[in-house]
């Protein structure tokens, strides 16, 4: 099943990387909760995974 937190946060973070760049700040934010909810139940691979996430979130800014 995995953890539900961080497949969360993989599907907002790939969402925020495809929606007009008008639309993504509220997006980012979202995003970035749910990156900042699934590291705290996240292994070392999957924590690996949430910062290159987040390294992307951090390009669209």
């Amino acid at each position: 099943m995995g953890n539900r937190l961080f497949q969360e946060a993989r599907r907002l973070v790939e969402q925020t990387k495809n929606v007009e760049p008008v639309d993504q700040h509220q997006r980012i934010i979202s995003a970035q909760n749910a990156l900042s909810s699934a590291i705290a139940n996240a292994t070392r691979a999957e924590q690996a995974q949430l910062s290159e996430m987040q390294s992307d979130l951090d390009e669209l800014k």
